[in-house]
């Protein structure tokens, strides 16, 4: 049995610890006031930021009216005066308003930093949880002899889905309460024709863009993976000592059949309530299957990172450089779809030109242009240049680098997807994304390994243990024979 040790314990709690300081200290520096925001506005004007300042906007349309104004009077110097001097009252009352006005928007969008940041984390980490269930009940149900070994490892990191789901709860709890403002839909009148903040593009989806109705399906998510998860992770244990000529086995398989029909369900709603309501005006039928490729490569990788962590550790003695292999080739394969999804969704957008369709790019090209192309180059270059190769996927720490890069543009696309919805320009990258980023590594590293922990690693009772265990014969010894060798 493994054990979960001291020092992994200890580093994980101090991560957790070191991450909610990180992140109070993110809602406690958030700006309070609107005369902040307007420091903020004019530190960042002073620093050469490519963001217009009121003042500047006002000079210009002063000189404007001022212009038009000595062009229309013909009459009286002293007539000219008093008309310029009204020109730049006008120019002026119109200024302020606008300061204000735009000092408001961003004090709303830098309210939303600290919110932003935890939520991208979260979603991550619970998106790469949540993936991790979803490719072992796949295992399952296609009865994959090779991955039998694993399914511990698997199940361990399943873990993390009780702590994420609690989390995202409170998230989900603190938009219904008006306590993070991420989701624009949910502002105030924005259904109501008769209120200035109506918007008739979302009204147009309020049958499914309603606060009662996200906020039961989100609930409804969460139950159901919950739910496998705990049945199955229940049962897994049982067939280990189950002397039930495997009815144990044939009802974990059946289980996760239905799962797997819920989950795609759930994933795709999932993507349009949490991912793209942040941007309610927007919509790609490519988006569901864009976030489940995004995800799902980040899970091969994560269970990749912590099998070869166990295996050094000799906790899985069993396992063997074919079964990195295996998941290498997954990691590598899933990079491939992942860019191919990318690639349809942007050129179809670029190439209709359609407004309502590329604003969503244009904001990340003008905004985000860094982390946007950054992430394609890490999502995609680097895994081909690094794991095209076949025998450089059974290099331990080869896989490692690979699976680096790619958790990192993963992440970045995570933040691609929230942050321009929810704090357009006013984004960066410092104590709130990193303190979130901590804190939701400490949680996982607690959750998988004292999981892992508690079951014997090798489930025992699966009839296809006997495969995974010699899976090495037709990988390694017999690589380049014709499949007409193997008997």
């Amino acid at each position: 049995m493994y054990q979960f040790s001291g020092k992994l314990k200890t580093f994980s709690l101090a991560l957790i610890l070191v991450g909610l300081v990180g992140i109070a200290y993110s809602f406690y520096s958030a700006p309070k006031t609107v005369e902040e925001a307007k420091e903020i506005i004019a530190h960042q004007a002073a620093h050469g930021d490519n963001h217009a300042t009121s003042h500047e906007e006002t000079k210009v349309d002063a000189h404007k009216n001022e212009a038009h104004v000595g062009d229309e009077s013909h009459n009286t110097t002293e007539a000219h005066h008093d008309a310029v001097k009204d020109a730049h009252v006008v120019a002026d009352a119109h200024g302020e308003h606008h300061d204000d006005a735009h000092a408001e928007h961003v004090l709303h969008q830098l309210k939303n930093k600290p919110w932003s940041a935890l939520y991208v984390s979260l979603f991550f980490f619970l998106g790469i949880t949540l993936l991790v269930l979803a490719f072992y009940a796949i295992q399952r149900v296609a009865q994959a002899g090779w991955s039998i070994l694993l399914f511990r490892v698997m199940e361990a990191i399943t873990a993390n889905i009780v702590p994420t789901s609690i989390v995202m709860l409170i998230v989900v709890i603190s938009a219904v309460m008006h306590w993070n403002h991420m989701f624009p839909w949910m502002a105030e009148g924005t259904f109501d024709p008769t209120s200035p903040n109506y918007d008739s593009i979302i009204d147009g989806k309020s049958w499914w863009m309603n606060v009662p109705g996200w906020a039961i399906r989100s609930i409804i998510y969460l139950a159901i993976w919950n739910a496998y998860r705990w049945f199955i992770r229940k049962n897994s244990i049982k067939e280990d000592t189950a002397n039930d000529n495997n009815k144990t086995y044939k009802l974990s398989y059946n289980v996760s059949v239905g799962f797997i029909f819920l989950f795609m369900i759930s994933e795709s709603l999932m993507s349009w309530d949490w991912i793209m309501g942040l941007d309610p005006h927007w919509f790609s039928t490519l988006f569901a299957w864009y976030v489940l490729a995004s995800l799902l490569v980040s899970a091969l990788t994560v269970i990749a990172f912590v099998t070869i962590y166990l295996r050094s550790k000799g906790a899985l003695p069993a396992v063997n450089d074919s079964h990195i292999h295996d998941l290498a080739k997954y990691m590598f394969g899933f990079s491939v779809f992942w860019t191919y999804l990318w690639f349809a969704q942007f050129m179809l957008i670029w190439y209709a030109d359609i407004p309502e369709e590329t604003t969503y790019f244009a904001m990340r090209f003008n905004e985000y242009n860094l982390p946007f192309l950054a992430m394609v180059v890490m999502n995609f270059v680097f895994p081909v240049l690094l794991l095209l190769n076949s025998d450089f996927k059974s290099v331990p720490w080869f896989v490692f680098i690979g699976g680096i890069v790619i958790l990192a543009g993963h992440y970045i696309d995570i933040f691609v997807m929230v942050m321009p919805g929810t704090v357009g320009a006013q984004w960066s990258f410092g104590i709130p994304e990193i303190s979130s980023l901590l804190f939701f590594l400490g949680v996982f590293i607690y959750a998988t390994f004292n999981s892992f922990a508690k079951a014997n690693p090798i489930p025992k009772g699966n009839p296809f243990l006997g495969e995974s265990e010699h899976y090495h014969y037709y990988n390694i010894e017999h690589r380049g024979e014709s499949s007409g060798d193997h008997h």
